[in-house]
């Protein structure tokens, strides 16, 4: 779509994802053993025919800018990009991004605002896992005569209280914005008819309210004047979205797909865990919108004598005379004889280790066993250890920085190393 640019947002510290953004933004983040968050929004774009795209970056974003340099580039005869746009001191700014707005005005000098050459605008986050064809967005947007819309999605009232909620007249227009209502009385007034968007009445009555998706249409230059008239307002969702509706004409998007938002350990893990059921929310088999990456030319997954059920092994994974459950293994993955792998997620590594020292062996080692872990990449799990959060502690972390425990789960860092014999 020629006349449409996509921001995606890359992300702050991402606290409530660590350890597993110790050393990588959000976006970064490995999903399905095989992709990263970012290439989530990327292969949306791409699917839906935008192909210039912009990604906004800050906190530590070396590992998101090599694998964005390595996976997306465009032909010489194409008009297609993905630019990463750093946070950068100017002479008109010392500061780095104070949030999500913040970034987007900052970064309006690169879009093409000076040579008036900027189409609608695109804004999307770099941690969501869904898939959206946004050229349906955007007709929405052009049949409404809107200046700014949002894809919004219906949600039940127990999950109303975590997202930021919308209320709508009879033609889809936004009225009024509540970010995360807590009270009975807020949660009421908020309720809407969902129905307008063609939810059935039953299904109407189950999810009343409509949730902000944090993806947004812009007319350019009405984005412009909102970023650059309100030198204060740092954020979308709490400023700069609350102040359009009162000026300016929003139109709500309805969608009714899957959309997970990656931002918790707890929602993380049971957004890669559930694309090992039978018949997953998320489809990753879909051929007429596949989810691009980096192209890494590994073989195929190889088992010898191994026994696996509901499990995804990503390329390159070596599994010998082990045992595999309800579990992801990330491409690279190594298993020895004897472990036992069971509702977790591998995540690989970024090479092969050659030897056969077990000291020194990256990957699951012999006897090895795992239940409801996270193992990030390039880590040691030594033989016969045993991680499976015996006690059923809830948050807890490792004295020497070896793993932390974050609601019930077990997460390995990047490049530890379990020792033989360890049980926790």
């Amino acid at each position: 779509m020629e006349n449409m640019v996509a921001v995606i947002l890359g992300g702050g510290r991402g606290s409530r994802l660590f350890p597993l953004t110790k050393e990588r933004s959000k976006p970064a983040v490995s999903i399905a053993g095989k992709y990263r968050l970012i290439d989530i929004p990327i292969s949306n774009c791409i699917n839906s025919g935008i192909t210039q795209m912009y990604v906004l970056t800050m906190y530590q974003s070396a590992s998101l800018n090599n694998h964005i340099s390595n996976a997306y580039r465009f032909d010489q005869f194409s008009r297609g990009f993905v630019q990463v746009l750093a946070a950068e001191q100017t002479a008109e700014s010392n500061e780095w991004f104070q949030g999500t707005a913040d970034a987007v005005r900052k970064t309006l000098p690169h879009l093409g605002y000076k040579r008036n050459s900027v189409g609608l605008v695109l804004i999307l986050s770099g941690d969501h896992l869904y898939r959206m064809n946004y050229r349906m967005f955007r007709d929405t947007h052009i049949r409404s005569g809107a200046d700014v819309s949002i894809a919004v999605i219906p949600v039940t009232r127990e999950d109303a209280p975590e997202l930021g909620v919308l209320k709508v007249d009879e033609n889809g227009r936004i009225t009024k914005f509540v970010e995360k209502p807590k009270t009975v009385e807020a949660l009421d007034e908020m309720a809407t008819d969902t129905s307008i968007f063609g939810l059935s009445p039953e299904e109407a009555a189950r999810r009343p309210y409509l949730a902000s998706m944090g993806i947004y249409i812009f007319d350019p230059q009405i984005l412009r004047s909102m970023l650059v008239d309100n030198l204060d307002q740092t954020d979308f969702g709490k400023e700069i979205i609350p102040g359009a509706i009162a000026t300016h004409k929003v139109q709500a998007y309805c969608f009714d797909g899957y959309w997970a938002d990656i931002g918790t350990i707890r929602a993380f893990y049971d957004a890669n865990l559930d694309l090992v059921a039978p018949i997953p929310k998320f489809n990753l088999f879909d051929p007429t919108q596949p989810i691009y990456s980096n192209t890494r030319y590994l073989p195929g997954a190889k088992l010898n004598r191994a026994s696996v059920e509901a499990a995804l092994l990503c390329d390159g994974t070596i599994v010998e005379g082990a045992t595999v459950r309800d579990s992801i293994l990330g491409s690279r993955t190594r298993v020895r004889h004897g472990a036992v792998i069971e509702e977790s997620l591998v995540m690989g590594a970024d090479f092969y280790q050659y030897g056969d020292d077990p000291a020194n062996f990256m990957g699951i080692n012999e006897g090895a066993y795992l239940k409801r872990c996270i193992i990030d990449k390039n880590a040691s799990i030594g033989r016969y250890s045993q991680l499976v959060n015996r006690q059923d502690v809830q948050e807890y972390d490792d004295p020497e920085g070896r793993f932390h425990v974050r609601e019930g789960i077990i997460i390995v860092v990047k490049e530890a190393t379990i020792p033989e014999g360890f049980v926790f």
